[in-house]
């Protein structure tokens, strides 16, 4: 009976977190807002630290929104759906076509913000791991938020906005190996065992990893994953599943992140023909899992730790998170495409942190090496970065119209 009861306290809270989520979101995309944001401050407000804390069990008077480990779960396989269709948004030609100046851009965007947050939050007096997992959560790029404001313009064709697309999927990619390498060393104890042969290590796993799903793109994926074989409805797209969160597992067994696996998969699935079919079958999933993962991740920031220390190691953080990426991918963007505006739109555009900031902090917290009031700098990091990106694209896009009406083409 307790179990039964604690089964529909779980579904409870799901359902609420859900429909904060979506209620908040439509908000926000009524408002021009990014929608993640309206489901990251929904889990917030409804989360059991805020709201949630009144809405209270009858029988134990406890409150029945509580973010437990299966709830936990659930936002964890969030973070794998949301990888795998990141994934389907690059093809493995795609990643290889960037070249010497997406690469270079995607790099830096990486070292440049981890280096300078591990030296400074380790000057900050913060253990070694948690520093790293702060300085990790720096490295993450996401662009959609920018690929909006340059459709908005009509600039999606100009160089900077390819290199923009071309330098965030090696940003990502990247990110995403040094979340695993971070995870990989389990604890701060463990920490101070590690050597540079450990690390060397783990990083050609996950580039071994990412082979052998290319490898198995080209060869092996889309001879198993096709119609020819799976006639029956929904075999295709239940297959494809199956493939990632099988690879998922793999990674996770290898003392990598799972949503290595995942998103690797995706980039796999990105070059076969039921591509269509399975982005399309996974978009609906990610209409569920992606708002519940937001919200998830919201929920757990507890504002009653928030005090002046917080919103001063926020305004570091934020203002890392800002320097490095106009640092770290600005001025290379600027010797490539020789053009002082269009590089820096390049750094601006890389700004937003976004859904893989999230995970990682979502990763650090279920780990145990954040703790809350670090949880919470990194959710705010990731909610400012997030809203100033859009704003200040808009307005450099918006000056340059104004400054040169009649030969804004030639300049680009």
């Amino acid at each position: 009976m307790a179990a039964e009861a604690h089964f529909i306290e779980i579904i409870i809270a799901v359902g609420i977190l859900l429909a904060a989520a979506k209620l908040m979101g439509e908000l926000f995309s009524r408002i021009k807002l990014p929608v993640v944001l309206g489901e990251l401050l929904a889990g917030m407000i409804i989360g059991p630290f805020a709201l949630g804390a009144f809405l209270l069990h009858p029988d134990t008077g406890e409150s029945i929104l509580q973010i437990g480990p299966e709830i936990r779960t659930l936002g964890e396989i969030g973070a794998i759906v949301i990888l795998f269709m990141a994934g389907l948004e690059m093809t493995p030609k795609e990643f290889l076509r960037g070249g010497k100046a997406s690469f270079t851009v995607g790099t830096l965007g990486v070292v440049v913000p981890f280096f300078a947050g591990l030296m400074v939050f380790q000057a900050f007096g913060y253990d070694a791991l948690q520093a790293m997992m702060i300085a990790t959560a720096l490295t993450a790029t996401s662009i959609a938020i920018s690929i909006q404001v340059l459709k908005e313009f009509n600039k999606i064709k100009t160089p900077e906005a390819r290199l923009i697309i071309a330098a965030a999927v090696v940003d990502d990619i990247l990110a995403i190996a040094v979340l695993s390498v971070v995870t990989s060393f389990g604890g701060a104890e463990a920490l101070d065992n590690v050597d540079l042969l450990d690390v060397t290590f783990t990083i050609l796993k996950v580039l071994g990893f990412f082979g052998a799903i290319m490898i198995a793109a080209v060869f092996l994926i889309p001879k198993i994953i096709t119609p020819r074989i799976w006639k029956a409805s929904g075999s295709v797209e239940g297959i494809a599943t199956a493939s990632f969160f099988g690879a998922a597992a793999i990674a996770g067994t290898l003392g990598l992140s799972p949503i290595v696996g995942a998103f690797a998969v995706g980039m796999a699935l990105s070059a076969t023909k039921v591509f269509e079919k399975i982005e399309n079958f996974i978009s609906r999933i990610g209409l569920i899992f992606a708002p519940l993962f937001f919200a998830i991740i919201g929920a757990q920031v507890d504002f009653r730790t928030v005090n002046l220390d917080i919103l001063l190691l926020s305004g570091v953080v934020i203002a890392i998170a800002v320097a490095t990426k106009l640092l770290g991918c600005g001025l290379p963007s600027i010797l490539f495409l020789k053009n002082k505006a269009a590089g820096m739109r390049v750094g601006i555009g890389m700004i937003s942190r976004g859904e893989v900031g999230l995970i990682v902090a979502g990763v650090g917290l279920s780990s145990g090496v954040l703790t809350g009031d670090v949880y919470t700098t990194i959710v705010l990091m990731v909610a400012v970065t997030t809203i100033i990106t859009p704003i200040w694209l808009k307005m450099d896009y918006r000056r340059e119209v104004t400054a040169k009406p009649t030969d804004e083409g030639q300049k680009e």
